[in-house]
């Protein structure tokens, strides 16, 4: 799976609003660990759906 780097340039986790980077086909915060779902090739950047770490 792939994104856009300049998606991915301007996403951010949601809660700490961190820089995200692709890990094991999720997009992981660089700083609180969560990681969040790609379905279809859409980043779902929502609390509710990420995984902690």
């Amino acid at each position: 799976m792939t994104i856009n780097k300049e998606l991915l340039d301007i996403l951010a986790c949601p809660v700490c609003k961190e820089s995200v980077e692709l890990k094991e086909e999720k997009l992981g915060c660089v700083k609180c660990g969560r990681r969040y779902p790609i379905k279809d090739g859409i980043p779902v950047m929502l609390v509710d759906e990420a995984e902690v770490s």
